[in-house]
């Protein structure tokens, strides 16, 4: 994903995981645990979408390399998700695409634009379809359910994956390289303006690493999910309340 040393990256998560294991509580130890699946279903579902966009598309490259599945081993990237466990930004593995086998009559830039949107896309309609199980589950199962052990840790689970769905699909919406935000919007800029971010690619890089290693990111980030959860809420809750 990055052009820089990797090892430099593995010192940057070591230092991640150690800190925060030996700062967690008993509470937190349980998160981490709920966090996992989370982590598993949303980086999973993201890349199987850009696979399955790129196949509609007719570039046939994901399925050649084993990505049009939801097996999990074909999609997790170990850094991206030990990051997106603990730092909440992370990634999977990145899906290769030939723009050169297109063959929707849409231009190559609107195709590539298509395959990178359809991962945060994913993310979020997980996050719609889970916000309307919570619901219903909090609406029609049982008191004795709701408040018990197992209804306790089954809406953790929930409300963890949603918000975990929501910040891979907002954090991949960033547009700066290499996050799909930057393969998006690139396909609509002008031929000077694509000119510029090559030529400062690898310095946009840089911005990105600084953002994310000073924790701004996750500054500029954190309101957004916010918003957008807030707003999904409102939205599946409005829609149910014209039936329940």
């Amino acid at each position: 994903m990055f052009s820089f040393d990797k090892r430099v990256l593995y010192v940057i998560l070591a230092v991640l995981v150690v800190t925060s294991l030996a700062s967690m509580t008993s509470g937190a130890w349980l998160n981490l645990l709920l966090t996992l699946p989370a982590v598993v279903i949303a980086i999973t579902f993201h890349e199987y979408a850009h696979a399955w966009m790129a196949d509609r598309l007719g570039d046939t490259t994901p399925r050649s390399q084993g990505r049009l599945t939801l097996n999990p081993l074909a999609h997790l990237d170990p850094v991206g998700s030990i990051l997106l466990i603990f730092a909440h930004v992370g990634w999977g593995k990145p899906v290769q695409i030939n723009p050169n086998n297109f063959t929707s009559n849409k231009s190559k830039g609107a195709c590539e634009a298509l395959v990178s949107f359809a991962g945060p896309a994913m993310n979020f309609i997980i996050a719609i379809i889970l916000t309307l199980v919570s619901m219903l589950l909090t609406s029609l199962a049982p008191a004795s359910f709701l408040y018990s052990s197992a209804g306790n840790v089954i809406g953790i689970l929930i409300y963890v994956t949603i918000t975990v769905n929501i910040g891979l699909g907002v954090f991949n919406l960033i547009p700066l390289p290499p996050l799909d935000g930057e393969k998006i919007f690139r396909n609509f800029l002008p031929y000077r303006a694509l000119q510029w971010l090559d030529r400062n690619a690898y310095t946009l890089n840089l911005i990105f690493m600084v953002l994310w290693i000073t924790g701004l990111l996750g500054v500029v980030v954190s309101p957004v999910i916010e918003v957008i959860q807030s707003g999904i809420f409102w939205l599946v809750g409005s829609i149910l309340s014209l039936f329940l």
